[in-house]
């Protein structure tokens, strides 16, 4: 990319893939202090199946509510990463994330996908600005489909 050096570009790689690491960890240990440092305050957030979240804030409280007695685990990898100048880039993450009752650790759910994300450099730290997950496939326990489950 024009404008960026290699090392620049290596840098910048590297400093989007801890950003998501920190995401997935935050997100997995209810720091939501944390997760919301990691967005630009003009995120804007999308998954199937829930309401568009304008902001952190309304993303947060969006994200508790569906979290609110569960643990989950969220596994990304395989990042195709592009930049489109030194500060904006796009991103796309293979997903996996598991959801388990908080009390008893049935699993939930058991989801596969992608998350297609834009990234900002914003005060010389990359910041979340959008973000929308597809799933491709999940397994749920209402759906009878997990390992152990019957349907009826």
């Amino acid at each position: 990319m024009e404008g960026m050096s290699d090392v620049e570009r290596l840098v910048a790689l590297e400093e989007i893939r801890l950003l998501k690491a920190r995401r997935d960890q935050a997100i997995d240990t209810k720091n939501w202090e944390l997760y919301h440092s990691l967005h630009a305050p003009h995120h804007v957030s999308h998954n199937e199946g829930l309401p568009r979240w304008e902001g952190p804030d309304a993303m947060i409280e969006g994200t508790r509510k569906s979290l609110e007695g569960r643990r989950s685990s969220h596994h990304s990898h395989t990042p195709d990463i592009t930049f489109e100048s030194p500060t904006r880039a796009k991103g796309i993450w293979g997903m996996e994330d598991l959801i388990f009752d908080e009390n008893t650790l049935e699993l939930l759910l058991h989801g596969f996908g992608f998350y297609h994300e834009e990234y900002e450099k914003v005060d010389g730290q990359w910041k979340f600005v959008w973000r929308q997950l597809k799933r491709t496939f999940v397994l749920t326990r209402e759906a009878g489909n997990l390992p152990g489950q019957t349907r009826s």
